[in-house]
């Protein structure tokens, strides 16, 4: 965890607006005080949900995507912390611990070949899987805020072993619902944003995978094959839903919860999964953000919850493409989940 950075509610303050007769979320949210002490403070808080940023976009070009996923933390944060706080939802049972600091890690990869960024890709791994097992051992459900979806390996990774050093999984391993256009279930290549479950599954620290939203433009037969010959994969996609109509988007997502029911489930939202969403592979054929938000309550309230990953998203790509409203939806999907887990 050399790469954290603690935020201290001076620094939640410098996000918010404040405004007389009104009180915003960043006035609310709790923050630790002591960095030394910062795990014994976390599992005293009262705070059920404890929210870190991982700004990085090494996965993403890891995987030869187009960079910028590291700007949408600070473009949540500006967002989140000016929502209102009211009777719909009681801030003061979230925390916000801080960010991962990988900003040096860029200049020593520049111009290297792939390799080097999977190398680097495997050391955030490390990192990312030691703070959310540590967050967890303390009782607490981590609200992760990418980055890339590389980032779920190490997600996946730290839920089984905290939960499992918790006596709450009698193994270390535990379920998924991923709502993605991608399977991300490439080949064991080295470490980068489309092989996060693929490294998860072999290391045995994922049971049951589905996936809900996949296009089948995107998705190698290599892929399908394996998918197909897994009893512990379940893949529903977007095709089949809203173009064929096979079935219909709250029977899919019954059925991601009926596959997944029994055991803690992480919850992967891939933002590229949603249409016009400024990401790393921006879709102009997907999800509403109504449906996202639909999906994401529906699985949030009717699942024993490990924790929750919004990733992918971009307030401003390399290639110049920006937009003012992807912290304003990550906003809105954090929300919802605080408000609706049980």
């Amino acid at each position: 965890m050399q790469s954290f950075v603690f935020y201290k509610k001076e620094n939640h303050l410098a996000f918010t607006k404040t405004r007389k007769g009104e009180t915003k979320a960043g006035e609310k949210i709790q923050a630790i005080s002591s960095e030394k002490k910062w795990q014994e403070e976390l599992k005293n808080s009262s705070a059920r949900f404890v929210i870190i940023g991982i700004p990085e976009d090494i996965g993403v070009k890891a995987n030869h995507g187009t960079g910028g996923t590291q700007t949408a933390w600070v473009s949540f944060l500006s967002s989140f912390f000016n929502v209102q706080d009211n009777q719909f939802l009681d801030f003061e049972n979230i925390l916000l611990l801080g960010y991962f600091d990988f900003s040096s890690l860029p200049d020593k990869i520049k111009n290297k070949p792939v390799e080097y960024l999977r190398d680097a890709v495997s050391k955030i791994d490390k990192e990312v899987a030691e703070l959310v097992q540590k967050i967890i051992k303390c009782n607490k459900i981590p609200i992760v805020i990418g980055g890339g979806h590389n980032n779920a390996y190490g997600n996946i990774k730290g839920a089984s072993l905290g939960l499992h050093e918790a006596n709450k999984i009698k193994s270390a391993r535990i379920n998924l619902v991923n709502l993605d256009a991608h399977a991300d279930l490439r080949a064991l290549e080295g470490r980068h944003s489309g092989n996060g479950f693929s490294y998860a599954i072999q290391e045995g620290y994922l049971n049951k995978y589905a996936m809900l939203g996949l296009h089948e433009n995107y998705i190698t037969q290599q892929m399908l094959d394996s998918i197909n010959k897994n009893k512990n994969i379940q893949a529903h996609f977007y095709e089949d839903i809203f173009l064929r109509e096979n079935k219909s988007f709250q029977q899919a997502i019954s059925d991601v919860l009926q596959f997944t029911k029994g055991s803690y489930t992480g919850i992967e939202i891939d933002l590229d999964a949603i249409e016009n969403i400024l990401t790393s592979a921006v879709t102009p054929s997907g999800l509403s953000v109504l449906q996202a938000r639909q999906f994401l309550h529906k699985v949030s309230s009717e699942s024993k919850v490990a924790y929750l990953h919004i990733c992918e998203g971009a307030a401003v790509l390399d290639n110049g493409l920006s937009s003012a409203t992807t912290g304003k939806l990550i906003a809105y999907l954090v929300s919802d989940f605080v408000k609706a887990v049980k």
